[in-house]
């Protein structure tokens, strides 16, 4: 029998993004920035659109322009017009849940806003889900976050992660839950006009880490699923009790409520088999040619296979260098980055007890404590963002990584995302050679 072909399309706002489902089947699944080249572009690019059984869309739009007026923000309307208009929390909550190995779980959904919600709780069974607790707007956690990461001189709904990274450089002094219920579309920079940044930003994350922990209360299972851009908050993640079994989808924002919109249709659960869902570089890679320039040279470039769903890179568009140099300033200055972020490793699962101690996680999802010293992959604090990579996984990393082990007995690389500081992360191959020639890093 034939399969329904669905589309889920999440566009307007940030980030848009577009999923394609066959049945259960993930066809594909990619952000439009990849394509247009325009970082966090809200626009479906002309080379994603495809015709479909079903073309859905993340939220609903008159809800949520009634929230916007309220907001003292413009009316929007919608490019076209879909068959189906789903919640937007509703849709991150069906990413979550429809590619989670869970058939009963709890789902939170934590971001800066969507129609009306800001927070809210799922319970989910038998592919059905129940709103069971939400808080609306003003009350965000997300919108402050992004209100203290442009008080800091960052972009909101974009480096969100570097106020997460610098936190560990400061101590959690001041008290904002006030700022809580205040409209924090305006910003908080009259309120906060002496704040240290260091300390400004241990203490946004520690007023997250705390309502986050609060929030395990609801949930009857210990199935728990998070979704939502604050999902992306690796070290709050990381202080959840190991009681709960936690599944994130590695695009657990806006991006990914494509996926939720088009599984919404059959509200059946997804084949989820990993990330690489994106355009396909399809050519080979020699890994004993690539260990053999990270040894002369200590870094490139991978470009290779579908490209991520999601803003990590997971091998197929990474670059890569040697961890036990130190060599976290030179990639630092290559990305144009702040000296002072961190970069993650990735490891081969067979021998992550041995160097970390923590959560195992195919997609850097929370941090974990080092047993090693080698800094270039260790934060300030002691701990990393660990990408374990299995021995199934379809990416090239995983031989790299053999052969990596076979040459130099150390297990892991550092891996971030091939791109450089506000630009896309690289999709194509033409986009890769650009690379290669403009920064003068060799990509494979």
């Amino acid at each position: 029998m034939k399969t329904k072909i669905n589309v889920g399309i999440s566009e307007g706002f940030h980030d848009a993004a577009l999923t394609i489902l066959d049945g259960q089947d993930i066809k594909y699944a990619s952000h439009s920035e990849r394509y247009s080249r325009v970082k966090n572009d809200k626009w479906i690019h002309k080379d994603q659109l495809v015709d479909g059984d079903s073309i859905s869309f993340y939220e609903k739009p008159f809800l949520k322009n009634t929230r916007r007026l309220f907001a003292g923000q413009k009316w929007t309307t919608p490019k076209r017009k879909y068959d189906n208009y789903f919640g937007h929390h509703e849709t991150h909550a069906a990413a979550g849940y429809y590619t989670s190995p869970f058939d009963e779980c709890n789902v939170i959904v934590i971001d800066a806003i969507g129609e009306w919600d800001t927070v809210s709780i799922w319970k989910c069974k038998n592919n059905q889900m129940k709103k069971i607790k939400s808080w609306k707007y003003p009350y965000s956690l997300g919108l402050l976050y992004s209100a203290i990461t442009q008080r800091l001189g960052y972009k909101p709904n974009e480096e969100e992660y570097i106020v997460m990274g610098m936190a560990a450089f400061g101590e959690p002094i001041y008290d904002l839950e006030y700022l809580l219920y205040e409209n924090n579309h305006k910003g908080v920079g009259r309120l906060l006009p002496t704040a240290h940044p260091r300390d400004l930003a241990a203490s946004v994350q520690n007023l997250y880490e705390v309502k986050l922990l609060e929030l395990l209360k609801y949930c009857e299972y210990t199935n728990l699923v998070l979704m939502g851009g604050c999902a992306l908050n690796c070290v709050a993640n990381s202080r959840i009790p190991d009681r709960f079994n936690i599944w994130i989808m590695p695009s657990p924002g806006d991006a990914g409520s494509s996926l939720g919109a088009a599984a919404l249709v059959e509200k059946k659960k997804l084949n989820w088999q990993d990330p690489y869902l994106g355009y396909d570089i399809n050519q080979s890679v020699n890994p004993k040619e690539v260990v053999y320039h990270l040894l002369k040279f200590s870094y490139c470039g991978i470009a290779n296979g579908k490209a991520e769903f999601g803003p990590r890179s997971l091998g197929n568009r990474s670059l890569i260098a040697d961890p036990r140099e130190d060599i976290k300033d030179t990639v630092n200055s290559i990305k144009h980055r702040q000296k002072f972020r961190p970069f993650a490793p990735a490891i081969l699962e067979e021998y992550f007890d041995d160097y970390f101690v923590g959560r195992k996680n195919r997609y850097m999802q929370f941090v974990c404590k080092a047993k090693h010293d080698l800094k270039s992959v260790t934060h300030v604090d002691g701990t990393a963002r660990v990408q374990v990579v299995e021995k199934n996984c379809k990416s090239v990393i995983r031989p790299i990584l053999e052969e990596w082990y076979d040459k130099t007995g150390c297990p892991m690389l550092l891996n971030t995302s091939l791109n450089i500081k506000g630009q896309p992360i690289v999709n194509t191959w033409e986009d890769a050679l650009e690379f290669e020639s403009r920064y003068n890093v060799k990509v494979f």
